[in-house]
């Protein structure tokens, strides 16, 4: 992958999911008053493909199966990811209304606004972190956060203690976590510009991290059995097939492994969505080994990219929220 050009937040700047042209992120949140948490959307531009790989022990989400691969559709309308953990994952039907009030899911009539929204979603635990146990992202706060991606902030690398990071945490001993994201550029044989792969991700991890991290005031989780997870979307513009794209989301849970120690615990949901829009064709799958020298080099440039690039969000999740910590906005 020489002559890649990276992208990541972990100078402040640049790096984002929606540096893949089309995609665009939202947060909503609450804080204060026993309230920290909050909600994610991803809303993919129509006809982008959807995959996932799921390998945490205690994984909290809804409508998954959507993006298997014998489903009847793997296009997801939007993603959906949230604190609250189970008691969470409900605020979805905040993004269902958002899209249905602008026609966007799965046509189901002949006439505009006849359509079902796909919305799989997936949700960390963060539950009782600001004070209150029953302080849960509800559909209002997911509706606000779907907005904030239709808006001008959608193509912004926003990260930090935001959204569905803003309660999040590591290393289970109080460590602070939340969003990251990063890119990078992968040459592509015949594609001028080559491709674009982005990761965000939101970061509440069992494990430890392999960079610095910040203490929370409120100190060490109170009490109970350790409850995490580490969720991550990574996206490209390659025009990459439902199989193919499986085994991007299955290469996102390396770029974990890389950043995190240890993860997939009985503690961790962990998740990794991938996203396809589908704009740069790839070179065309031939005879010989795995589908021939060309159509080979792509894929396996793509798969490194997606270790690499989500071990990088990992870690900017954990320095947005150090920075945050340390008396700054969320950039």
């Amino acid at each position: 992958m020489s002559g890649d050009r990276s992208r990541s937040g972990e100078g402040g700047r640049g790096g984002s999911l929606a540096d893949v042209a089309g995609i665009r992120v939202g947060h909503a949140g609450r804080a204060g008053d026993g309230w920290l948490t909050g909600v994610t959307v991803v809303l993919p531009p129509p006809g982008t493909r959807g995959a996932v790989d799921a390998r945490g022990g205690a994984t909290c989400t809804s409508e998954t199966d959507a993006l298997g691969s014998g489903s009847v559709n793997a296009w997801p309308t939007a993603l959906m990811l949230a604190g609250g953990s189970a008691l969470g994952l409900p605020a979805v039907s905040g993004v269902h209304r958002w899209c249905l009030e602008h026609g966007r899911g799965f046509p189901i009539g002949p006439l505009p606004g006849q359509v079902v929204p796909v919305v799989p979603a997936a949700g960390i635990f963060d539950l009782g972190r600001g004070g209150r146990a029953d302080a849960v992202p509800d559909a209002a706060l997911a509706y606000a956060a779907a907005q904030d991606a239709s808006g001008p902030r959608g193509v912004l690398a926003q990260r930090g203690r935001i959204g569905a990071g803003l309660g999040a945490r590591v290393d289970d001993e109080g460590g602070l976590g939340g969003i990251g994201a990063a890119s990078v550029r992968v040459p592509i044989e015949g594609a001028v510009g080559g491709a674009t792969v982005a990761a965000l991700a939101v970061v509440n991890a069992f494990g430890r991290p392999d960079v610095p991290y910040a203490r929370s005031p409120r100190g060490a989780r109170a009490g109970g059995a350790p409850l995490n997870t580490t969720l991550v979307v990574v996206a490209t513009d390659a025009d990459v097939g439902r199989g193919m794209l499986t085994r991007l989301a299955t290469m996102g849970h390396d770029g974990m492994a890389r950043a995190l120690d240890p993860v997939h615990t009985l503690a961790d949901g962990d998740v990794v969505f991938a996203l396809s829009t589908g704009a740069v064709v790839l070179p065309p799958e031939g005879g010989g080994f795995v589908g021939g020298r060309a159509w080979r080099a792509a894929h396996l440039a793509l798969q490194a990219a997606v270790a690499r690039v989500c071990a990088a969000a990992i870690r900017d999740g954990v320095t947005a929220a150090a920075r945050t910590a340390a008396g700054t906005r969320p950039v």
